[in-house]
Formats: structure tokens, C-alpha cells, sequence
């Protein structure tokens, strides 16, 4: 579509949304539907809920996180429910700062920037209309207009709640310009945007010496003093401030306690009893979620601090630990790079999940459970499942350290160290390899790590390098099986006759002589062990696969090796241990002979095609594969 269509859209749009009437009018709107109406907690609550909610495991996901925040759903899931929802329903946690605490680079900025974003956006569909009193600085809520007194009648007949006052200038105005008659009063529909500062303030700390409390609560314009004679007339007042323009939103703290001491008793007020002192006016009321972020050292010095006693009892603390998946520290790393100009390198398959291995190991504790290291948990808490232990096992181990997650390798210094890798002169591709090189170079040049941590995170970098070898054979036993396909399902049938003759206590009829014979142990052992199936387990596993082989057949479908993940995996496993001498010789030799040469052409195209390999990211995999299986 032409760009100047697309622009000519947006300004329609911007037309067809935008609505001016008067107070009466405004009513008139509030009768057919009260959400405009609802507290800055209620819409941040329904805009989240906007996006959608799915039922995962007996938590709740919300999808409105799910694009910019990995693998932290269970803090999202305790802040929306605790916080959020508890707040749109005017629960006492509404009168709460919201304080995300953790360590550094694990989110919070991201969580708040989401919120804010979100908020601009919602504030533009018809479920998130904000209107506000035409002209008046803090675009405060029309209802303010109605006088206490009625208030109990209005609430009654349109279903909403009346919370707080006018602000100076609206009152003064009120007086002035519609002499007291509220439904000559104008209220147009705003958008929550953080650029035009309507809906959302940022404060971020800075010289304590220089910093003035008016970037809060606004300040005195000296311009105006002569012309209206008071420095308590509104009309000489810039009612500017973070806190003024933050009204019908969010406010956000950046690194909030930081901030000196006359900045934060500001908030006592505005979090209790909705309203904060500016200049020489009464309590000005503010309807606004303040979302404040502070590391973990920097509370800890803050509630050991017993001035700080009256503050503290109006924070919700939500800890935002990192991420302790895999599968989702390597969607952080991918997004990153795709947000770079860096995109056009090619990075080989497994090479962020390597990286992300490394970086889910130094952030893990060493659990007390018998028989679990912390590979084993690693891969039980994205996910996979890890014989002989339970669902029962990884909420133990996941309630076991509440400060999990608070502490290890942070992703901001991982993709520091992709970035260093990526932007090496005339390089095409990267790998594992590399990026580990790239992690173990920066180990030095890390301030903060200790030699102890040193130590263990060089030791963390070996068990990532052991797991991308195990990745790195199996992408190319998928490879090399594929041309044995056939041998497969040879072996997945006769797998099959012994085990169901195991299970039934029969015997197999040999094809050629026809005699009887036991089931062949040996062949399934040989299988079996491929996965870690443990003699005293076996009964059970093939069990297992007798009762998926009867469940796909009362559906009239048939069951192939494919079908069950853990068999895919021994039988590519067996397979590929019978095939390892020739591709231990395919994938080493210097002159590969024309079968060779035909072999590791057709491994090298299903690499590309099916594995997202390019020619030399393919070759030089095959390449360290071999290498291995020659050691």
C-alpha cells in the first residue's frame, strides 16, 4: 500500500475516533455503557485482559505478555491476579505502589514500557475510551463535576462509582466560564499517549541537589504573577508535573528508591487517599497506578531503613526473577538480534539455545532432591520430562528457593557477547562454538563475578558445550537416519513383535524356520538403553507403547515410531549407533568416494532444508560431528 494512503488512514481514523459534547451528552454515553468511567487500575486490568486469557497447567497465561516477556509466567500470572485484578475491584491493594523488584536486566523496564504502550493503545479501541473535561490540564474524569451531595444518586442510576474533586483550574473555570452550571461544561475523548503526556508521567531520579519536587507536582509560573496577583491561583500555576500528567494512568519510578527522600513522602498521600499537595492549593485528587523498579540490594538497604517504615506499608512488592527456561532465554536472545541491523548473519540452529543453556545453569540452585543435578533440573523446568520423577517433584523444587532466579548471568551480558561474535569482520555465519568462545572471552572483562563465580561459570560453559554436542549429533543422526528410513521401520517392527510377545508371555515364530523362539531381550535392551530406560522400567515403558499402539488402533490410525517421542528417539539413537562407523568415515575422510560423496550430499540438503543450516554452516557441523565420533 502507498505510505501516503496508510498516512491518510491514520488521520481518518484519528477523525472518527475523536469526540467533543457536552457534560449532559457525556451522561447520555455513561447510560448505555459506565466503562469509560472506570478507575486507571480497572483499565490497565481490562487491557491485558483485552488481549486474551488461556488456561495452561491450571495457571493462567496472559497473552499480552507473550511477544516482549519470556518465561516468566508465573510472576505474571501473581502480579495480574494479585495486583491488577485485585485493584480494578477496589480492594485495598489498589492503594498500593506497585514495586517490581529484581535483578538487573531481568525485565522490569520492559514489563512497565509493555503496560505503557498497551495503555496507549487500549485508550484508542471503543472497550478503552478515556474521556476527560475539555481543556483541563490533568484531563481529570467529568464526573468530578458533580457536586457530593448528588453524587449518591448519579452513582445509582448509572452504575459507576464517583471518586475525587476537581483540580484547582477546573474549579476556578466551572466558576468563571459556566458560572457554576456543570452541563454547559465541555468534555472530549483523550488518548493515553506518553509523547503528548496525557495518561502517563515518568520520573526518573537524578541529582539530588539540582532535582525540584516540581517535576512532580508541578510548579508556580512566574510570568503570571503580576497579571493574577496569588501564587494560589490556579491560572499562575503549571499543573505539569509527572504526577498531574500521569492522572487517568500509569506513573512510572524509574530506579525509585534512588530517589531522595521529598520525592517519595509525596506519595504517602496520593497511594492512601488518592490526592497529593501541589503549591498553595487543597488535596489534588489523582486517579493513577504508580508502578515503581528497584534492584534487589538497593530495597534491602531501603526497608532496613526505619524511616522508611510508612512507605514501605504502601508497597506491593512483586519480585521479577529471570527467566529459568531454555526454550524461552532463547527467545529473548533471537528477539534481540532481530531488532538489530545484524540479522542478515546467519546463526546456526542450537547456537542461541546453547547460550541459553549457560545462562539458565548460573541462575539455578542446587536442589536437595536425591539423584537431581542441575542439568536434569534445567530441562524439568522447561519442560521435559526426566525419568523417574514427577510433576509433584518440579513444584517441589520450584517452591524450594524463593530467591531463585535473583541472581546468575543476566541477558543484557549474554547478547553483549552474540553482538561481539556477530560483528566480526567478513564472518557469514556463527555457531555454538563461537558464541560460547564469545561468553568465555567476557568472563574476564566481567567486573561484578567474582573468582569463585569465575570458576563456576567456566565450568557451566563445559556442561552447554557437552549439551550442544549431544544437539549437534543428533541434528545430524536425523540427517544421516533419514537415508535409512527403511531401516527403521524394519526396526521399529521387530521391536514391536518382541515387546508384544514380552507383554503377553508368547513366543515369536521365526519367518524362515518357522520354530518358536523367546523374545529377543537383547534387541530391546539395545533400544531401551538408548533413552536411559532402566531394567526395573523397562516392563513399564513397553507397556506404554502397547497402550498407544491400542488407543491409535480403536481410531482406526496407525501407529508409527514417530508417534511416540521417547521411541522416535531410541530408534534414531540404535540406528544411528549401528550407523556410526560409516558416518564417522563419511564425515571424515579427505577424499570421499562417490557414495560417500552422494551420502553427504544428501545429508547436507536436508540439514539446509529441513534443519535451517546454510551450505557452510552444514558443512562445518559435519565436519565437528565427526570429529566427535572420532575421539
Amino acid at each position: 500500500m502507498n505510505i501516503f494512503e496508510r498516512v491518510a488512514e491514520y488521520r481518518a481514523e484519528n477523525n472518527r475516533l475523536a469526540w467533543s459534547g457536552t457534560f449532559r451528552e457525556y451522561i447520555e454515553i455513561l447510560k448505555k455503557d459506565p466503562t469509560p468511567a472506570m478507575t486507571a487500575h480497572a483499565r490497565v486490568y481490562k487491557m491485558i485482559e483485552s488481549f486474551g486469557v488461556e488456561e495452561v497447567g491450571g495457571h493462567k497465561r496472559y497473552k499480552f505478555f507473550e511477544q516482549e516477556i519470556f518465561g516468566l509466567d508465573r510472576a505474571l500470572e501473581k502480579l495480574v491476579e494479585e495486583y491488577f485484578h485485585s485493584s480494578a475491584r477496589r480492594l485495598d491493594v489498589r492503594k498500593r505502589i506497585l514495586l517490581l523488584m529484581g535483578p538487573v536486566s531481568g525485565g522490569k523496564s520492559t514489563l512497565v514500557t509493555l503496560l505503557k504502550r498497551g495503555l496507549e493503545k487500549f485508550s484508542r479501541t471503543d472497550q478503552g475510551a478515556v474521556y476527560a473535561i475539555e481543556g483541563c490540564p490533568m484531563h481529570e474524569d467529568p464526573l468530578h463535576l458533580i457536586p457530593h451531595e448528588l453524587r449518591p444518586d448519579f452513582e445509582k442510576e448509572l452504575g459507576v462509582r464517583i471518586e475525587g474533586n476537581l483540580c484547582p483550574s477546573c474549579q476556578m473555570r466551572l466558576r468563571t466560564e459556566f458560572d457554576g452550571d456543570i452541563e454547559k461544561v465541555r468534555v472530549e475523548r483523550v488518548f493515553i499517549s506518553e509523547e503528548n503526556r496525557i495518561g502517563i508521567g515518568t520520573f526518573s531520579p537524578s541529582d539530588p541537589k539540582s532535582q525540584d519536587i516540581a517535576d512532580l507536582t508541578g510548579s508556580i509560573d512566574f510570568s503570571t504573577i503580576t497579571e493574577y496577583g496569588s501564587e494560589s491561583d490556579p491560572r499562575a500555576y503549571r499543573f505539569d508535573g509527572e504526577l498531574n500528567k500521569a492522572n487517568r494512568g500509569l506513573m512510572e519510578f524509574q530506579e525509585m528508591l534512588k530517589c531522595d527522600e521529598k520525592f517519595l513522602w509525596n506519595l504517602l498521600s496520593l497511594t492512601q487517599e488518592g490526592n497529593f499537595k501541589a503549591g498553595r492549593f487543597a488535596l489534588i485528587s489523582a486517579d493513577e497506578l504508580i508502578v515503581a523498579h528497584t534492584n534487589e540490594s538497593e530495597y534491602k538497604s531501603f526497608i532496613a531503613n526505619k524511616k522508611n517504615e510508612a512507605l514501605q506499608s504502601r508497597m506491593i512488592v512483586m519480585p521479577i526473577p529471570y527467566n529459568l527456561k531454555v526454550s524461552e532465554e532463547e527467545k529473548i536472545y533471537a528477539k534481540l538480534i532481530e531488532q538489530s541491523d545484524m540479522k542478515h548473519i546467519h546463526i546456526a540452529p542450537h547456537a542461541l539455545r546453547t547460550a541459553a543453556i549457560f545462562s539458565v545453569l548460573t541462575r539455578l540452585k542446587e536442589t536437595k532432591k536425591q539423584g537431581m543435578d542441575l542439568v536434569k533440573k534445567m530441562r524439568m523446568y522447561d519442560g521435559e520430562e526426566v525419568e523417574g520423577y514427577k510433576e509433584a517433584d518440579l513444584k517441589e523444587m520450584q517452591s524450594e528457593f524463593l530467591e531463585e532466579g535473583m541472581s546468575g548471568v543476566d541477558p543484557r551480558y549474554v547478547i553483549n557477547r552474540i553482538s561481539s561474535a556477530l560483528i566480526k569482520q567478513n564472518v557469514e555465519s556463527i555457531n555454538a562454538l563461537d558464541i560460547l568462545r564469545a561468553i568465555k572471552d567476557g568472563l574476564d572483562q566481567h567486573a561484578s563475578i567474582t573468582k569463585e563465580e569465575r570458576e563456576r561459570y567456566l565450568n557451566f560453559i563445559s556442561v552447554a558445550r557437552k549439551e550442544y554436542d549431544e544437539l549437534a549429533k543428533k541434528e545430524v543422526q536425523k540427517a544421516f537416519v533419514y537415508s535409512f528410513e527403511e531401516s527403521a521401520k524394519t526396526l521399529f517392527d521387530n521391536y514391536l513383535d518382541n515387546i508384544e510377545a514380552f507383554c503377553n508371555w508368547a513366543k515369536i515364530r521365526d519367518p524362515l524356520t518357522d520354530e518358536e523362539l523367546d523374545p529377543d531381550e537383547r534387541l530391546m535392551r539395545s533400544i531401551e538403553e538408548q533413552i536411559g530406560v532402566s531394567e526395573n522400567a523397562k516392563k513399564a515403558f513397553r507397556e506404554e507403547i502397547l497402550i498407544r499402539i491400542s488407543a491409535y488402533s480403536r481410531k482406526g490410525r496407525k501407529f508409527e515410531y514417530h508417534h511416540h517421542d521417547r521411541l522416535r528417539e531410541a530408534i534414531e539413537k540404535k540406528l544411528f549407533a549401528d550407523l556410526k562407523d560409516i558416518v564417522k568415515i563419511t564425515t571424515s575422510t579427505k577424499t570421499p568416494d562417490a557414495n560417500q560423496l552422494k551420502r553427504m550430499n544428501e545429508v547436507i540438503k536436508r540439514l539446509i532444508e529441513e534443519h535451517g543450516y546454510t551450505g557452510a554452516s552444514a558443512n562445518d557441523l559435519l565436519r565437528y560431528v565427526g570429529s566427535l565420533l572420532n575421539r
